[in-house]
């Protein structure tokens, strides 16, 4: 079969590598001039590690394996530890930070030269039934058997298959950066609760650290021209952790990033074109969940096109199976951390140092309970 994949972003590039590995053809349409490396790190849980070693993805020695995971108060106190090398253990695959440009590299470089089609944004889609056919606004025609919509949270083929829908504005947004670490993580992820947000970092190799800060945001809010003193105010008063990484920044490090969410749609797709990552279900960077639910559509969507005889069934069966794990993981991304309203209270110092008393035993096996939860793959 003949596939076109829009967006050669993380989803698009691992569903071109998933597809051509069963045996499909494969173009990825992309409207960017070349590759777009830039952008921080990715976390990626047991089952996006896994899904990748399945499509031939060798991430050894790229950016940081995660051995722990940590949950500590505004003031930096630890409540909360989650052994990743016991999950590594019972699943079969480690937790790994990597520079998104890293991991963009290493799927490109697996596919056959030629397979990504650059500057070829997306005017037209037609689904004649036996065929799917893409205009790009240059005016290149694309003809194809099936065609993967990859194209991210503000998808041009979401808008032309299902109409409408953008994603929606939750209130909050991420400010992030990918620096060399002023002090040294180790293999520990770490996440800081406060009333004023929340505040995470960890390694990503080769000497860098990717932390975030999530806040309040609204799109009338005035541009923020030194959002590290922003920050620095906001912040003030947090762990050491946090003032040495705010000291250590200059106000270009820092990006901003609306954090947005998708209704999760019934049929992910219409007769022989498919939505997958965020274009599918865009989601809160909240828990990282983004990235490994993309992946985990890439394995659902292989599967079910070796299953299903029929490329204008397809949809039905991928939507089916995976619209619950992926409106489960959307939720736990939207509404696990607060950085407005009357949740907050929940976050004070009192009330998160209070969890410490779960055992290092039983979060990680709550937490493992929640991976394997929102995963057909581990």
């Amino acid at each position: 079969m003949r596939v076109l994949v829009v967006g050669a972003g993380i989803s698009g590039l691992a569903a071109a590598r998933g597809l051509i590995a069963a045996g499909h053809e494969v173009v990825v349409l992309e409207q960017a001039r070349e590759l777009r490396l830039g952008g921080g790190a990715v976390t990626l849980w047991c089952n996006g590690t896994a899904i990748l070693g399945d499509v031939g993805v060798d991430l050894e020695g790229a950016g940081q394996r995660l051995t722990t995971m940590c949950l500590r108060t505004a003031r930096g106190r630890r409540v909360i530890e989650v052994d990743l090398e016991a999950l590594a253990q019972r699943f079969g695959s480690a937790a790994r930070v990597i520079p998104r440009g890293s991991l963009i590299t290493l799927l490109a470089g697996g596919l056959p030269g030629g397979t990504v089609r650059f500057g070829a944004r997306v005017a037209e889609l037609h689904d004649g039934g036996d065929g799917v056919r893409v205009r790009t606004e240059t005016g290149e025609e694309h003809h194809g058997d099936f065609l993967v919509g990859a194209d991210g949270v503000h998808s041009r083929v979401r808008a032309l298959v299902l109409g409408g829908g953008k994603a929606a504005l939750t209130g909050a947004a991420i400010w992030q950066g990918l620096t060399p670490a002023p002090f040294d993580p180790g293999s520990t992820t770490t996440l800081m609760l406060g009333r004023e947000g929340d505040f995470g970092y960890m390694g990503a190799g080769d000497g860098l650290m990717q932390w975030f800060f999530d806040v309040p945001w609204s799109p009338g809010a005035p541009a923020e021209d030194k959002p590290v003193e922003m920050l620095r105010r906001r912040f003030g008063g947090w762990g050491p952790q946090v003032e040495q990484v705010l000291a250590s920044l200059e106000d270009g490090d820092a990006e901003l990033f609306p954090h947005t969410r998708h209704k999760i749609p019934r049929r992910w797709g219409d007769r022989r074109c498919v939505l997958l990552g965020d274009a599918a279900h865009g989601m809160p960077p909240v828990t990282a969940q983004g990235t490994n639910q993309a992946l985990e559509d890439v394995a659902t969507l292989v599967r079910c096109l070796r299953a299903v005889p029929d490329p204008a069934a397809v949809v039905d069966v991928y939507s089916s199976r995976r619209r619950r794990r992926a409106a489960m993981a959307s939720t736990v991304a939207t509404y696990s951390v607060a950085v407005s309203g009357p949740r907050t209270l929940m976050q004070s110092e009192y009330l998160v140092r209070m969890g410490g008393a779960t055992p290092p035993r039983l979060a990680t096996g709550g937490f493992g309970r929640l991976l394997s939860s929102l995963s057909a793959r581990i």
